[in-house]
């Protein structure tokens, strides 16, 4: 059983520190055995302030970081940011002996610890969008991206505010065990597998006004034309706007463009497929709307690093049942 080890430290906030407990938590295996053992630690195993206004009773020290299969690193710290010991010497000296593979997580600002203690100089990650600038600043060797809900670099992942760590948590689900038991997760927890979109839709901006269409009903319609190329000129028609305005609206509504929009909807189709059937891969690149199998491949590397084949070799592999015999 993975174990995955939360660490609670002064300042904690507790919706986000639960949120490992109740994800990886109610993920089973098809006889309904736990998947992942979690635990949760502070600095020496005493009381931990959260940010509201009770203290957490945690039981264990960070000496068991150590023995993490995976670490995630909750938001914490009451005080202004520059102020704050976001990597305390013990956490550090446990950061320092972490086993070859541990996969280490953060949510929302628990990414400043791991700024602090070294693990995203050079890599990719992402924070709370209202902290992004200030994160740069302190942390110039971090490539933040403020636009995505998390950022996946193999054994480092970053996740940015609050539910955002739910969507990391289930990616970690889906790319640990299949998307069988990550929908199960999903369904039982009452929360979506996965979530269309990035940060970007929840930055602050202009409210549109009351009677403003929306593009969701659009955007419904497409998810059953992916077949086939859907232009811009058709998706605003449907929407009964200009392609300008439905452009802007659909940018504000979704954080991406109508193009990247349809892209990752077809991503997340063929990789459904890939799971779920037996189909060859020029059949899912025509279904999920890439046309060539050449064309699937290049998008699908693009979007998670990997190619067809080995994205179905590695889902078959989790969930044995779904084998082509």
């Amino acid at each position: 059983m993975h174990r995955v080890v939360v660490l609670a430290l002064d300042g904690v906030y507790p919706f986000e520190l639960s949120i490992p407990v109740r994800i990886f938590g109610s993920a089973t295996g098809p006889g309904g055995d736990p998947l992942y053992e979690v635990l949760t630690c502070g600095i020496d195993g005493g009381p931990v302030r959260s940010s509201a206004d009770f203290a957490i009773a945690v039981e264990r020290g960070c000496e068991i970081i150590e023995t993490a299969g995976t670490l995630v690193v909750p938001p914490f710290g009451c005080g202004p940011v520059e102020d704050r010991d976001w990597c305390p010497p013990p956490v550090a000296a446990a950061l320092a002996r972490l086993r070859p593979g541990t996969r280490v997580l953060s949510i929302c600002t628990g990414s400043y610890l791991l700024a602090a203690a070294g693990l995203l100089d050079g890599r990719p990650a992402t924070t709370h969008w209202a902290e992004a600038e200030r994160f740069r600043q302190m942390f110039p060797a971090v490539d933040v991206n403020a636009d995505v809900l998390f950022v996946d670099d193999g054994d480092v992942l970053t996740s940015a505010g609050v539910a955002a760590g739910i969507d990391l948590c289930m990616h970690i689900v889906r790319s640990d065990h299949g998307s069988e038991i990550a929908n199960r997760v999903a369904r039982r927890c009452v929360v979506p597998p996965w979530r269309e979109g990035g940060q970007a839709q929840f930055i602050e901006r202009p409210v549109p006004e009351p009677d403003a269409a929306a593009t969701a009903a659009t955007r419904a319609w497409a998810l059953g034309e992916l077949h086939r190329p859907i232009p811009l000129a058709e998706m605003a028609r449907h929407a009964r706007m200009s392609v300008r305005t439905f452009s802007r609206r659909f940018r504000d509504e979704t954080g991406m463009t109508p193009g990247q929009w349809l892209a990752r909807q077809r991503v997340d189709l063929a990789r459904r497929l890939l799971e779920t059937t037996d189909l060859p891969v020029d059949r899912v690149a025509e279904q999920a709307g890439f046309g060539t199998s050449a064309s699937l491949r290049q998008h699908l590397v693009a979007a998670i690093g990997v190619p067809p084949s080995a994205y179905r070799h590695t889902f078959r592999a989790a969930r044995p049942e779904l084998e082509v015999r």
